[in-house]
């Protein structure tokens, strides 16, 4: 039973019940299906602690996965725009409305402007080029979520104001979110049956390096990469961008786009005319597209390659911030809308933030796009922990990361109980309407594969095919994967919950922002290891530990780790040349190096390195070497 300290004497949780809503009593009986595949669990008794103050954070993208919403409105602590000055705004007021930290970083950052930089944008090509480093492997770029522009290539009545402008990832996205809310919302928001296009909207992921390179204007992304791959001689004939619609399942990716066709025939274009193997880089959920692809070409029910066709085609895998067990704050923005982002904004804030994009919508909107829910926790208790331990625990530490979401008592019965992750998701599913369970239970699976028998056996599986606990790495032991990452930025690792009072939301929790502690709980967030977006164990087990396992890498694919720790230049509004920040450190100096080392041919001269406790945890989790 969970209690509440009251001051003097801690008060037992309530036994009476909400009849309203479902209750949660019917986890239960749903319960065993999931503890067949993840493990059962112990609830665990919580104090909660007084809350102390502590000043708000920079905000400026929503984690990283979700950022828009967030940065167009409380980009600053202390400067906030109103709903009642939005309505009345054209685009070029609506620009002088933004923090002006915020305007002078898009001053820096202009396209017209790329060489304006706190530092030396090709500096690091031009070091490498004066000892001889060159191009020599084409490239590949395979970026992460958000990060792609979506264009509008509706006729329509209701499309045609926007036709090729970018409804995701430019100023027209602003104005249009801004000025006419409901029809954005019916643009970017995928048709929750099919999760394809809605009738007659026709939303396509930019094409070109133009696509990622920024995702509004002053806010690079892979410009600085792709900076320094020019400078030792790379351009449009041996360097790609394989943008794509990351709001689709990765199924529809191909049903719809034909996407893995595509990339698999561009691949197999360069390598014929460049006669060299590619190097692909992919960034956080890229890193996922490619692992699916590496299992959609050899299939000989999809892509028809062959078991060999990765390793006579890639010659390296460049794994940047990979998200590979997804990343725990995925699944409270499809829960309820909320992540560390939004509860720690002022109440202000909050309250602004609530009358334009409330949380109910933005849950409603992020379930609309099957693809971020790609990111959902892998691996369950055996990865994440029970409900007493996680291997990511520190000594000492009061409240265990193995609940994902942590619950004060409340008249609910069914909010009376913590859960861990794996818990946590069939909660999710449970409390969610039908056509969302079924795209995420019909496109991606979260489980483990303990023995090679069963690796071997979701072979056929497509759903397995992200998961790398549950599928193995291409017969392929020509390719070296190189793990790049950043670490040692608080990420937010597990939640206090509570039912929502509101009776004019469908959301039956939100979370609980009462809860502060003077530990490292703040705002109901309980923060953990990694960039800032991607828990550390998410980034890393697979690099340290899980793909050194025979039945996760059965052809002995060579893998190598390079971690960089967080360490911001504090006049840098993108945290400068050695940030490790989970988007920021695609133009952090050292990960450039390290890229173009390998696109040169030269990835054996990098010396893997490790910062972190990493092999610690890993060594902690519960998945064992069958071998």
């Amino acid at each position: 039973m969970l209690r509440r300290r009251t001051g003097k004497d801690e008060v037992p949780a309530s036994d009476s019940s909400r009849t309203s809503r479902p209750q949660f009593n019917r986890l239960k009986t749903e319960e065993e299906k999931l503890r067949e595949e993840f493990g059962g669990a112990k609830v665990k008794q919580l104090v909660i602690r007084p809350r102390s103050k502590r000043r708000n954070g920079f905000i400026f993208v929503l984690g990283g996965l979700f950022g828009i919403f967030i940065a167009l409105f409380f980009a600053n602590q202390q400067e906030v725009i109103s709903l009642e000055s939005l309505l009345d705004l054209n685009l070029d007021s609506l620009i002088d409305a933004i923090p002006q930290g915020i305007i002078s970083d898009a001053k820096q950052f202009t396209q017209h402007d790329r060489d304006t930089v706190t530092y030396d944008s090709f500096s690091v090509g031009l070091h490498l080029q004066s000892q001889g480093v060159k191009a020599k492997h084409p490239v590949v770029m395979i970026p992460g979520v958000i990060s792609t522009g979506l264009e509008s290539w509706g006729t329509g009545a209701n499309s045609r104001q926007y036709f090729r402008k970018r409804l995701w990832g430019s100023w027209s996205m602003m104005r249009a979110l801004v000025m006419d809310k409901a029809e954005w919302k019916n643009h970017v928001m995928l048709d929750r049956e099919t999760g394809l296009d809605p009738p007659g909207i026709k939303l396509r992921a930019a094409q070109g390096f133009d696509a990622t390179d920024f995702f509004i204007t002053g806010y690079w992304i892979w410009n600085k990469i792709l900076e320094n791959l020019a400078t030792i001689g790379y351009d449009p004939t041996n360097a790609f961008s394989a943008a794509y619609d990351w709001r689709l399942s990765y199924p529809n990716l191909e049903v719809r786009d034909h996407y893995f066709s595509r990339l698999k025939s561009y691949i197999e274009t360069a390598v014929e005319g460049e006669g060299e193997k590619i190097t692909l880089a992919s960034h956080s959920m890229g890193s996922q597209v490619v692992l699916y692809f590496f299992k959609w070409v050899e299939s000989e029910d999809h892509g028809k390659g062959g078991k060999d066709w990765v390793n006579k085609h890639i010659d390296s895998w460049v794994n940047i911030s990979g998200c590979m067990l997804g990343a725990v704050k995925g699944l409270t923005a499809v829960l309820s809308g909320e992540m560390r982002d939004t509860a720690q904004l002022n109440a202000f804030a909050v309250y602004g933030l609530e009358k334009f994009l409330s949380k109910e919508e933005r849950a409603e909107i992020f379930r609309a796009m099957p693809g971020i829910s790609s990111m959902l926790p892998k691996g369950g208790e055996a990865v994440w922990g029970n409900a007493t331990w996680a291997p990511d625990d520190r000594p000492g530490q009061a409240v265990s990361f193995g609940n994902l979401l942590n619950f004060r008592e409340t008249n609910s019965s069914w909010t009376r109980r913590n859960l861990t992750t794996s818990e946590s998701l069939w909660y999710l599913l449970d409390q969610s309407e039908d056509w969302y369970r079924n795209q995420v239970l019909g496109s991606y699976s979260h489980g483990v594969a303990h023995t090679r028998k069963e690796v071997e056996a979701n072979e056929k599986d497509p759903r397995t095919w992200l998961n790398p606990l549950e599928t193995r790495l291409p017969h392929a032991p020509d390719m070296k994967i190189y793990c790049f990452y950043g670490v040692g930025k608080p990420t937010e690792r597990s939640y206090f919950y509570q039912e929502e009072l509101d009776p004019l939301t469908n959301l039956n929790v939100s979370m609980d922002t009462t809860v502060t502690t003077d530990e490292n709980i703040d705002r109901g967030v309980l923060m953990g290891e990694g960039d800032g977006t991607v828990n550390l164990l998410s980034t890393g087990y697979m690099c340290a530990k899980g793909w050194r396992m025979k039945r996760y890498n059965p052809a002995g694919t060579k893998i190598k780790v390079f971690e960089m720790p967080h360490e911001p230049d504090r006049f840098s509004p993108r945290g400068g040349p050695n940030t490790g920040d989970h988007v920021d450190i695609l133009g952090r100096a050292s990960l450039n190096d390290l890229i173009l080392r390998v696109a040169a041919g030269k990835g054996d001269e990098i010396e893997e390195t490790f910062v972190s406790n990493i092999r610690e945890y890993a060594d902690r989790v519960q998945i064992f070497d069958d071998e």
